[in-house]
């Protein structure tokens, strides 16, 4: 992350257990990498770990959190120690009762500060796994346990996930699922401040204009009508709290064994992105998630310049919008070039729906 979210937002617990941006769309973007070095914000690791299948020499995950880079490098330990089926049991994306013997089993093979920072979750990690844990994944336990069944029964949820056309998708949002309750529950859970208090941090809507619930509401057609519900694994762990049959890209099992042979080039680094641009690094690809959304526009230009002066010739940068619109500085415009023919059709199929804006931009 960059170094003016760090005065006005808290990072010692664990805010992200996994992922919630769209791994697909992302390599996608980037493209093959061979040879090259890529950056990713760290946050729990997963498409850290994704971009090692574009055969990078190097992928740096970098975050500011002790508690984000401790995600990152129990996941680093335990890939090529555990079973495909193992690592997922014992991040909660399997059922699992053996989830205290196989963290015990990485724990043991991690460094001291590591194994430090997890020993006191044990109990949690049994009983929820290590990719469940975080403050944004509670946030919607609690939405799915708690305030949706008040709204919709179990076989209203289960029928998100039936096999339809894009105009039976849209019927089913229309008539079945977008009742008063449903527009209710929005308006309240999904709320600036709910979100704040319970999802991400405050700080993170600082910049924020509108109403986040109206944002979100806009956002649920793109993910139940425009794709394809069955296919998403990120609305499924919302409704359901697993991802159903597709995993993300990391996860699936074709891609087990990839990351495992490459998993020494990842490289995890505890700091700023303006700290790891500093040191001289020259850089292919950018992962910037939605960082640029915290910042200020003073913040964000002095940040994306740090960005631009570490890249080499044709990197690419990617990065999201949710709230925020972010993109290029005037002031920079002439280093760039926007890729809307890459970022406009990866948009339409973007699967973790939150997000608005999808931006790729090249280095000139």
């Amino acid at each position: 992350m960059s170094t003016e979210i760090v005065t006005r937002a808290g990072f010692a617990s664990i805010r992200y257990a996994q992922l919630w941006e769209d791994a697909d769309v992302l390599c996608s973007a980037l493209g093959p990498r061979p040879g090259g070095t890529l950056v990713s914000i760290g946050s729990a690791g997963d498409n850290a770990l994704a971009m090692l299948l574009l055969d990078p020499a190097e992928v740096v995950a970098v975050d500011l959190s002790p508690a984000q880079t401790a995600c990152i490098r129990l996941r680093v330990v335990a890939w090529p120690l555990l079973t495909h089926g193992e690592l997922l049991e014992l991040l909660g994306f399997a059922p699992s009762a053996r989830r205290g013997a196989l963290l015990d089993r990485v724990l043991q093979a991690c460094d001291e500060a590591t194994a430090a920072f997890w020993l006191p979750l044990r109990e949690e990690v049994v009983r929820q796994g290590a990719g469940a844990i975080g403050k944004f994944e509670r946030y919607f336990d609690t939405f799915r346990r708690r305030l949706l069944p008040l709204v919709h029964g179990r076989s209203d949820v289960a029928s998100i996930f039936v096999p339809r056309s894009r105009e039976e998708r849209s019927r089913f949002l229309s008539e079945r699922w977008n009742n008063l309750r449903w527009r209710i529950l929005l308006k309240l859970f999904f709320s600036r401040r709910a979100m704040g208090a319970l999802g991400r941090d405050p700080a993170f809507f600082a910049h924020v204009e509108g109403s986040v619930s109206r944002h979100v509401a806009r956002r649920i057609e793109h993910a139940f009508v425009d794709n394809d519900p069955v296919e998403n694994p990120y609305l499924r762990w919302i409704m359901t709290g697993d991802h159903g049959p597709r995993l993300p890209l990391a996860f699936r099992p074709e891609s087990h064994a990839v990351i495992g042979e490459r998993i020494g080039r990842l490289r995890v680094v505890e700091g700023t992105l303006e700290d790891l641009a500093a040191t001289g690094i020259a850089v292919d690809g950018w992962n910037l998630s939605d960082i640029f959304e915290y910042m200020s526009p003073d913040g964000f230009e002095t940040a994306y310049a740090s960005i631009l002066d570490a890249s080499n010739r044709d990197a690419r940068l990617v990065y999201w919008n949710m709230m925020v619109p972010r993109r290029v500085p005037t002031s920079l415009a002439d280093r760039v070039v926007q890729r809307h023919d890459v970022s406009t059709p990866l948009a339409a199929v973007d699967q973790a729906f939150f997000y608005r804006d999808f931006v790729v931009e090249d280095v000139l």
